[in-house]
Formats: structure tokens, sequence, C-alpha cells
């Protein structure tokens, strides 16, 4: 197999992708039996089209009869672009096995089960153009296709006023976005004599010209990622969207956002500076922090996720920061390690964030609820999407055996390398940052340690929750398949980043070779004595561990008779005497007070009951987009004086307008 199969296997599964949309708008037997199988079968290629590259390694490229007369499109595959396959590839196959359960709930509703149908699939194929587009028209054609048929598919609940005004937030800032992408490929293509990637890799550029185009391809970029301050769409769109959507938007589409930028920076720019690595650092630790603590205080599930997303996009753009950082130092080898820290973490976040959202999809599909505040006990009726969760929660807490635990390691290893750094001022940005990765780290435990114990814990809320039920089949097998391949990549990681090392390869000029050169067990990034990691004999200890602690308390249950504990003489514990999310995140809200607009109080309502009301709002809708749209309104008001209705005064603007043109032009 070569390479070109690999770009034959990715032209197929568009080719899939966008039968499945067009397939949707058939009857709804046929869309029921054949759009989602479509679906998948186009993510199952996909993830093979991208396994096929990142083994074999090499460049592809093609040119289709599309695009302009004098630029037709460009295809290209190559091990990046292979990566970033099969991370979609593997979110989606898992995701279409998951929808016809979930979809089956929307039946007979107000909304159209064909325009979702139609396009969810024009949403994966856009995404798929985008990472194999090589000329900047292509590109831009595919990021538009991608970023508007989210659009619709966020305002597929347009009943709603929230959803509505979620997602023109979303179109107004995937646009702004848009623009400044446009705007970097414009700098590199005035430079490089064209709009094929090619010869932008070949354009001379100065520092000041190279810096210009990395700022607004970060600003582009970072935007779709979701990095503060630029978030403010992202928790709006994704508690919107239906889950399976949500967990493609945040599994898939913002891992297409750090496509764009590995691909802008370390490909077409191709020499770095230190101060790029200073910005995204920086950036990517507001991110994570931010993030985490905004999460921390949310208490609707899907809200919650997706400010999670910002976190954990923020950890993935630490890496990349540190690998410009060590690039533009002249630590090649150091810098390989951080990049390859953020591409695991690229991968493993697509991985345990989709199997939340499929979780939380699950739980809304059998209970209606998002609110945490009136959830609970939901693990004795939703057994396997309580193991599930779990599993999910684990790995983004960055506990081992699981996932989460082998990137943000990796991330830190690369971190703890700042004293190879020769300035002083580099040397002491490194471990701030790393420390507060660390707080980080600590948030994120609490934070899922919040979400199980209130959602799946205790007892129910609620009386839609006290009614839940398993969900069907589909949905749990989708769910168990990102919850296997969380473990997988938790246990051999060795193999895994083995596959991944041709990406650094032929980015950066330079691999790990010295990852599994002590053997499978172990993983050795730079050498044995500077750090190791065994994961499988961990997850194998921890096995071991939790077999004997469950025979001992099975052992012990045994020998003690079980009996009503003494209450004291007051009623039975009820549901309102359960700890609250609320309750559980107030020292923490207290701390980190200033960090958010925080309004509490109690209210008296009309039957006389009191009330306790908590809202906290993100602090970068007052103090960056709230002016901003203050002073939209008052330029537009301006603006409209000069419509008075008078012919006379619009021939005065005209003459006006006239005497400056010529006055310009003389």
């Amino acid at each position: 197999m070569s390479i070109t199969l690999a770009l034959q296997l990715a032209e197929g599964a568009i080719g899939l992708s966008l039968l499945s949309a067009l397939v949707s708008f058939f009857p709804a037997t046929i869309r029921r039996r054949v759009a989602m199988p479509l679906f998948t079968l186009s993510g199952l290629v996909a993830l093979a089209a991208g396994l096929v590259a990142l083994i074999n390694g090499g460049v592809a490229t093609a040119q289709l009869p599309l695009g302009l007369p004098w630029l037709p499109w460009q295809v290209r595959m190559d091990v990046l672009s292979g990566f970033f396959l099969s991370i979609i590839g593997v979110v989606s196959f898992a995701v279409g096995i998951y929808a016809p359960g979930y979809v089956r709930g929307f039946e007979g509703g107000k909304d159209s089960l064909r325009v979702l149908g139609g396009f969810t699939g024009l949403f994966l194929a856009g995404m798929m153009l985008v990472v194999l587009a090589d000329d900047a028209f292509m590109f831009m054609v595919a990021w538009e296709l991608m970023s508007l048929s989210s659009y619709f598919l966020v305002a597929w609940h347009h009943d709603s006023a929230a959803n509505r005004r979620a997602a023109f937030l979303y179109l107004l800032m995937a646009h702004i976005g848009g623009l400044s992408i446009l705007l970097g490929f414009g700098v590199l293509a005035s430079f490089g004599g064209g709009f094929t990637f090619e010869a932008m890799r070949g354009a001379p550029l100065s520092f000041g010209w190279a810096s210009v185009a990395f700022v607004l391809a970060f600003i582009g970029f970072g935007m779709k990622a979701g990095l503060v301050p630029l978030h403010a769409w992202l928790p709006e769109a994704h508690p919107v969207a239906p889950s399976h959507i949500s967990a493609l938007m945040s599994g898939v589409m913002l891992k297409v956002a750090v496509y764009g930028f590995i691909r802008f920076v370390f490909d077409l720019i191709g020499t770095v500076h230190w101060q790029w690595g200073v910005a995204v650092l920086i950036v990517g630790s507001l991110s994570a922090i931010i993030g985490v603590l905004l999460a921390l205080m949310q208490n609707d599930l899907k809200r919650l996720l997706a400010y999670s997303s910002v976190e954990n996009l923020g950890i993935i753009f630490i890496g990349l920061g540190l690998a410009l950082l060590f690039l533009a130092e002249g630590h090649p080898l150091i810098a390989t390690f951080a990049f390859v820290a953020a591409l695991y973490h690229c991968i493993n976040h697509a991985l345990f964030k989709g199997l939340l959202f499929l979780g939380a999809g699950a739980i809304l599909h059998s209970a209606n609820e998002r609110d945490l505040e009136k959830m609970g006990g939901l693990l004795r009726r939703m057994p396997w999407t309580g193991f599930f969760f779990l599993v999910g929660s684990i790995s983004i807490a960055a506990l081992p055996p699981f996932n989460g635990f082998v990137s943000e390691w990796l991330s830190f290893q690369a971190a703890l390398q700042a004293w190879q750094l020769e300035g002083g001022v580099l040397r002491s940005i490194v471990p701030i940052v790393a420390s507060l990765l660390a707080l980080t780290g600590a948030l994120v435990a609490a934070t899922f340690v919040k979400v199980y114990g209130v959602a799946f814990l205790g007892q129910a809320r609620s009386r839609a929750v006290r009614r839940a039920r398993r969900v069907p089949l589909s949905m749990r097998a989708g769910q168990g398949i990102l919850a296997f391949l969380c473990l997988l990549l938790g246990v051999l990681p060795t193999f895994f980043i083995d596959l991944i090392n041709a990406v650094p390869r032929e980015m950066l000029g330079q691999g790990l070779s010295q990852v599994s050169a002590h053997g499978w067990l172990w993983l050795t990034p730079i050498s044995q004595q500077t750090a190791s990691y065994g994961a499988p004999l961990v997850a194998m200890i921890l096995f071991v561990a939790l077999v004997l602690g469950l025979w001992l308390v099975g052992r012990g249950a045994r020998r003690v008779r079980l009996g009503d504990a003494w209450d004291c003489g007051y009623a039975p514990p009820t549901p309102s005497m359960q700890y609250t999310g609320t309750a559980f995140v107030q020292p923490i809200r207290r701390i980190f007070g200033l960090l958010f607009q925080i309004s509490d109080g109690v209210e008296t309502q009309q039957d006389g009951r009191r009330r306790y009301y908590l809202q906290v709002v993100d602090r970068a809708w007052g103090l960056l987009y709230a002016p901003i749209a203050r002073w939209v309104e008052w330029s537009s008001r301006q603006v409209v004086r000069l419509q008075s209705g008078s012919i006379r005064t619009y021939l005065g603007w005209t003459l006006a307008t006239l005497l400056l043109l010529l006055w310009l032009v003389v």
C-alpha cells in the first residue's frame, strides 16, 4: 500500500459523506436505512486512509476539475493530513453508530431530520476537504463549507431564541476568523507569487511580514479552536446543537483548527521565532486555566463540557508553544517532544470529549435533562452510560491508566527541559506555564468529581431522572468504542507514538527515536535516565489492586450484618439533603471570584418561598465583546443620521464624495 492509496481512500470517504448528505433528503425509510450507514462507512474509510498515510509516509498530490480557470483545486495527502484524517474518521465512525438511536427521539418533532442528516454529511465532507487542501482557494472553500454546515446544525432547534442567538454568534465569529485566515494566506501569496501551498512555502518573508502572517493565522485558527479570549461562541454553540453534533464539533472540528495552525505556521511559514512561542504559551495557559475554572462553575452539563474544550485546546497550544520556543532556540529534539505531546493530546481529547458529549446526549435522550442540579442516581438507571462516562471522566482528569495522563505527562516532561534554554526570561516563563498546567489538572479532577458525583451517584433530584431508562444498543456501542480507545491509547502509548512519529519527522525533520527503545512496556521520550513511564505495568498494578479491593470488600460484607443507620431521630435522607454542584464549587468560586462576574442572592417568589439564585458570567463578555457591541451600535446610529430623507442632503453627500475622490486621484 502506498500514500497514493491513502489519497484515493480519502477521496472515497468524502464521496461517501456527500452521498450520505444527498440520501438524507430521500423518503424517511431510505434515509433511515442508508444515510447514516453511509456516514459511518465514510468515517471508517477516512480512518483507514489516515492510517495508511501514517504507516507508509510520503506525499501524494492530485488536481481536481474544480476551482477557478487559472487555479484548479489542488489536494495533497501527507502524514500530517493522515493524522488528522484519522481523528476525523474514528470519531465520525463512533458517532455514526451512536446517531440512529439518538436521532430516533426526534422523529415526529418539528425539526427536519432531512436538514439534520444533510448538513451532517456536508459538515464531515468539509472537515475532510480542509485537511486535504493544497491551495488557499480550496482551503477557504472547504473551511466555509465546514463553518456554514455546522451553523445550520447549531441552529437546528431554531424555535428557541437562545439557539438562534448562539448560531448567529457562531456564524459571525466563524466569518471573522475566516477573514483573518484569508488575509494570512494573502500575505504568503503576495511574497510567494501564487495561491498554491507549494508557492507559499518558498515565500521569502522578513521577520515583520512573517509575524503579521503568524498573528493573522493565530487569530483565525485560534478563534475556531476557542482560545481565550476568542472563545465566546463555543460555550454558546456546543450546548444547543444535537449531542452527536456537539461530539463532532468539540472532538473533531476544533482539531481541524489545530491542523490549520500547524500547517500554516510549521509548514508554510517554515522559519519560526521564539516570540511566537511565548505568545502561544501565554494564550494557551490562559485558555487552560480560565476554561477549566469556567467549566467548574457550570451546572449545565453540555455547557460545562464546552468550557472544558477551551481548557483542553489550551493544553494542546501549550504543547505547540513549547515546540515553537524550543525549535526557535535550537533544540529540535525537545521541540519534537512537545510537538508529539500536542498531537497526542489532540487525539486523546477527540476520544474522551467525544465520549463525554455522547454520554451527555444519552442522559438528554433518556431523562431530557441537562441541569446537574436536577440529576442524581443515574448510575442505577443507566449503568452502561454511567460506566462509559466514568471512563471519559478519568481520561479527561489525566489519571492513569487512561490516555489523558500520557499526553499531559509528555507536556510536563517537555516543560521540565526549560533549563536548556539560554535566556533567563524564557527559562522563567516555561516553569510558570508548567505550574499553571498542574493547577489546571487539579481543577479538572475537581470538575469531573463534581459532575460524576452529582449526576450519577446519590438519589434522583427530579421525576424525569427517576424515570430514566437505558438507551438503545447503538448509543451504548458508540460510547463503548470511544471508551475502549481511551483505555487502549493509555495502556499502549508507545505503539501509537511510534505511529505519530512520522508527523514530526516530516514537519520538523526529527522524530523521537527513543520512544520504544526499551521495549513496548516503557515510554521513554528522551532517554531512560531522564524519564520513563511503564503504562502496561501501571495498568496491571491498578487492575490487581482493584480486583483485590473488590474481593476484600465482598469478603468483609459477608461477615457484617446490614441494617438501617441510626438517624438520630431525623427523617431518612432526601434528595434535597444531598450536596449540590453549586455547593461543591463554592470554595473555589470564592478564591477565584475576581475572574467571574457573579450575581447571587436570595429572592422571594410569589408564593412566599425564598429561593437562592446564582449566576456566573464570563468576564470576557463585559471586557471585550460588550464594548465592541456598543461601539458597533453607536456607529450604526451615526450612519443612520446620514439617511435624512432629503434629496438635497443626498446630492450634497454625493458632491462631497466626488470632490474627495478627485482630490485623491489628482
